[in-house]
């Protein structure tokens, strides 16, 4: 692995993909590798990213058992020339069902060769006190298994040498993939007593749904509920009210609150 440079291209809203993604690189042997962050809005007239060398480590969370649309659009802004690169879905708990499937056809058309994949678990975007589901992870469990994953990964590639000679990766899923069910017209608020107009949910937005000047603006149309304003805001004040997403925190709670343990492909 020596011979390589890693280009870790991740869409991590609240953090979480990235925490996963870094030990898995430190597993493979990479403390510094090249970082492609998908997450904020790109500057305008951002072209196509190209990566023609070494490995690719490609992660994303899981919205409902798919591949986020908005991280979808950033990922087909990266071209690649058949290097071998590792797929990570990080989940909240529940299920990752076709995102990681999904993930895997989109690197392949962006010109990767997938080699290995896993689903790892991540706090959910709707945990909080009143819902702690997968609160705090990834963990230092969780944490030291992606590294363990990087080691694998690491050993098979210099096992193989070159990506033709691996087996053809497999990973679970469904096509044709999950319906998507957006929440539309949904998106956290802030709450004025609370609120400060630091400017935290705006610098945080990954689609530049929230606006501060004098007074805060959401644009729900283009929110895409990852929650990244309310478990940054310094003061607490975002919150979401909306009685769809309240129904999907009671579900939670009563369905995923058993620890789930990542799952690897080699």
């Amino acid at each position: 692995m020596n011979d390589h440079r890693l280009t870790l291209v991740c869409f991590s809203p609240t953090g979480t993909t990235r925490r996963t993604l870094e030990a898995i690189a430190e597993g493979m042997g990479f403390n510094k590798p090249l970082h492609v962050d998908l997450t904020l809005p790109p500057s305008p007239g951002a072209g196509i990213t190209e990566i023609d060398s070494g490995i690719a480590l490609i992660g994303v969370p899981v919205y409902a058992g798919r591949v986020p649309l908005t991280a979808i659009e950033r990922l087909k802004k990266i071209k690649a020339r058949k290097i071998p690169a590792v797929i990570v879905v990080v989940y909240g708990n529940r299920a990752f069902e076709d995102a990681l499937l999904e993930l895997k056809e989109l690197s392949i058309d962006a010109g990767f060769t997938p080699v290995a994949g896993a689903a790892f678990i991540g706090e959910h975007s709707f945990s909080g006190k009143q819902a702690p589901v997968a609160l705090g992870r990834p963990d230092e469990k969780d944490l030291e298994a992606a590294r363990e994953f990087g080691k694998a990964v690491g050993h098979k590639l210099d096992s193989h040498g070159h990506t033709n000679a691996a087996s053809p990766l497999d990973v679970p899923g469904n096509v044709p993939h999950r319906e998507r069910k957006p929440l539309a017209g949904i998106a956290p608020v802030s709450l004025e007593a609370l609120c400060t107009l630091c400017g935290t949910c705006e610098s945080v937005c990954p689609t530049g749904a929230v606006t501060v000047d004098v007074k805060l603006i959401t644009d729900a149309a283009r929110c895409i509920l990852c929650h990244a304003c309310v478990k940054r805001c310094p003061t607490g004040a975002r919150v979401v009210q909306a009685e769809p997403v309240r129904a999907i925190v009671n579900r939670l709670v009563t369905n995923c609150m058993d620890r789930r343990e990542p799952q690897t492909f080699l």
